[in-house]
């Protein structure tokens, strides 16, 4: 082996080229993931510092002298955490299955079906995506307000229940399925909505659990919406509790620290349960590509 290797000069130069091509694809992907995580491994150092820690020095001090878990507990005793906690489930759990359910009804006859102007549909369903949320916020507030939907769940669920990346999402990954299952489902009789929700529907797994994912992050995280719709601090999701909590605790930063882990800890999970989707995803697509 070696010495066919040796004989062939070029083939050598080429194992060595695509040698030194991943170690700077992974020396770069390091690099930008310790980028990534250190104001992450900064906000749990913060949040287990204790009063008589350093939090702000140069260079920073990552490993506290003194490990204490006081921060989270005051936090957790001084604000209703696990009411903010419970709201946040309740606005997440459907601002995560409308926008599945929906997408998919917008986005399988854009996919699967023929129509006249299916093409220039989709062109404006995705032209819409360029425009900033901020310029359709008035306008959708005005609307919410005339529904008499100020200071209610439904005027923050609605707005998010249909999504021009979710529709485009969900069209891909319909798209990709090959038409003879289709067509084998139609000799057997199957009528539209079998097809859609019997066969297509469960096809598409990997593309519904990155849409999952991206929408439960958006929810979860969602704070100028309800900022502006609620108006009874029982209602408010726990970004807003946070919002509070530095409003009570301005000079505290290991506070904010503690509460903002608080919240980050569901998202993490639902990541990690979740994460072979993306990879599956990403996986289908390359292989169709």
């Amino acid at each position: 082996m070696s010495k066919s290797v040796a004989a062939n000069p070029s083939k050598q130069g080429f194992n060595r080229k695509k040698l030194i091509s991943k170690f700077i694809s992974y020396f770069f992907l390091l690099l930008l993931t310790c980028i990534t995580i250190v104001p992450f491994i900064w906000t749990v150092s913060i949040s287990l510092k204790g009063q008589n820690d350093v939090i702000f020095s140069i260079p920073p001090q990552f490993i506290p002298n003194t490990f204490t878990l006081e921060n989270f507990i005051t936090v957790w005793n001084t604000l209703p955490i696990p009411r903010y906690l419970l709201n946040t489930v309740f606005l997440t759990f459907f601002g995560v299955v409308l926008p599945l359910i929906f997408c998919s009804f917008a986005a399988y006859p854009l996919a699967r079906m023929k129509f006249k102007g299916m093409n220039l549909i989709f062109i404006l369903i995705i032209a819409t995506m360029m425009i900033p949320n901020e310029v359709t916020m008035i306008p959708v507030y005005l609307v919410i307000d005339k529904l008499g939907l100020m200071g209610t769940y439904t005027g923050i669920i609605i707005t998010g229940a249909i999504t021009p990346l979710g529709i485009f999402l969900m069209r891909q990954g319909f798209k990709e399925i090959p038409r003879e299952i289709e067509e084998s489902a139609v000799i057997d009789g199957a009528n539209v909505w079998q097809i859609f929700w019997k066969l297509m529907f469960p096809m598409v797994k990997p593309m519904l659990g990155v849409l999952a994912i991206l929408c439960f992050i958006s929810s979860w995280n969602n704070f100028l919406w309800p900022l502006l719709i609620l108006d009874d601090p029982n209602k408010y999701p726990i970004t807003l509790g946070l919002y509070q909590l530095q409003g009570a605790f301005s000079a505290n930063t290991r506070l904010i620290a503690a509460g903002a882990l608080i919240a980050l800890i569901p998202v993490i999970v639902v990541f990690i349960a979740f994460q072979r989707y993306f990879i599956e995803a990403a996986y289908s697509s390359s292989v169709k590509g």
